[in-house]
């Protein structure tokens, strides 16, 4: 079967991930008017065959570490929904399955972490830095071409931790210029019953912020459950965001949570940054995301530079001493009391 035929009847995972069909762009329209556009391989416009004055452009992504199965199959199983006419979105839709390459080869990345690489156009010296291309001139064509200068723009960049963590959901919210932390956005975590929001204080290159940054999207890095192979993954336990994602694509708006679990909120407060090969952590590779150290405690050593646990202690995230040179090791963070205004802010 060729690779859009096989798009068509809803196998866009399936299609994608075999590179022994030559990809094939195409449009075409469902029955129920629902107007689909296939770009590139695993990229996919949605276009709704309505949009009011409340419609949203909305990018979903998953799949840019390549192992990272779980939010993989969620969004398979949207998109399939959307394409065999079984669920009409309310909003334009950009849906990414980011890193074919990586997923077939069950790794993050080929040679350079994607999530890195969204700083600005990269020389394509590496299947990643062409990849991550790709995708900045993807989300610059969909938000360049809204038919409204004024609607809404969301971007949620699906993955799963490769480590354990003391939250088994939680979001990163991107640093940016603008205001995207907005009401809304906090709202539709809770209705995903996710546990924590990570509030970042610095910009960082991940795709993201790469919408967040230049489009001004309520953006979030949403890291969902952990990693595990494909067709192995607990998605009960990513039931309550399923749904809450699926009627973010398919309602005008989210009602207010009227739930009792409520997001926890942290803000980083350092980002540890791999200088020397000399790196190292006190504590083991594998250390659960969002443990806590205590003031003072010794948590890591570069050439020489201890870092301590800063007053009122720290718990760390992403810990990762074999990141390369200059990149990110981990972030520390601060549990916080939140402000709502029109955003959602940090009090320090």
């Amino acid at each position: 079967m060729a690779l859009l035929k096989a798009v068509q009847n809803g196998e866009f995972l399936s299609a994608t991930l075999d590179f022994s069909l030559p990809f094939e762009a195409g449009e075409w329209q469902l029955e129920n008017g629902v107007l689909c556009q296939l770009t590139a391989r695993g990229v996919l416009t949605v276009i709704p065959p309505g949009l009011s004055a409340a419609s949203k452009d909305i990018v979903i992504s998953s799949g840019v570490h390549g192992d990272e199965t779980g939010p993989i199959e969620l969004l398979q199983q949207l998109v399939k929904k959307i394409l065999l006419g079984d669920l009409i979105p309310e909003h334009r839709l950009l849906l990414i399955i980011g890193h074919p390459e990586a997923i077939n080869a069950h790794t993050r990345f080929i040679d350079e972490n994607m999530n890195r690489l969204f700083g600005s156009i990269n020389d394509e010296t590496n299947v990643d830095r062409i990849r991550a291309n790709l995708l900045q001139r993807s989300v610059d064509t969909f938000f360049q071409n809204s038919p409204s200068e004024h609607a809404e723009r969301w971007h949620l960049d699906l993955h799963s931790a490769i480590r354990d963590s003391q939250h088994y959901t939680f979001a990163v919210s991107p640093f940016s210029e603008h205001k995207t932390r907005g009401l809304a956005l906090f709202n539709f975590l809770h209705h995903g019953e996710i546990e924590a929001m990570m509030l970042s204080g610095s910009a960082a290159p991940t795709f993201s912020w790469y919408s967040a940054q230049n489009y001004g999207a309520q953006a979030l890095t949403m890291e969902l459950g952990k990693v595990a192979r494909m067709g192995e993954n607990d998605l009960a336990r990513l039931e309550a965001f399923n749904q809450a994602m699926t009627a973010l694509v398919s309602k005008q708006a989210l009602p207010a949570y009227q739930g009792d679990k409520q997001v926890c909120v942290y803000r980083v407060t350092r980002t540890l940054t791999k200088h020397t090969d000399q790196f190292a952590f006190t504590f083991p590779a594998n250390q659960a995301n969002f443990t806590y150290f205590e003031e003072g405690a010794v948590l890591g050593s570069d050439n020489g530079e201890e870092y301590v646990a800063a007053k009122g202690g720290e718990s760390v995230v992403f810990p990762n001493p074999n990141v390369a040179l200059g990149q990110r090791a981990c972030l520390l963070v601060k549990q916080s009391e939140v402000e709502l205004t029109d955003q959602v802010i940090a009090k320090f």
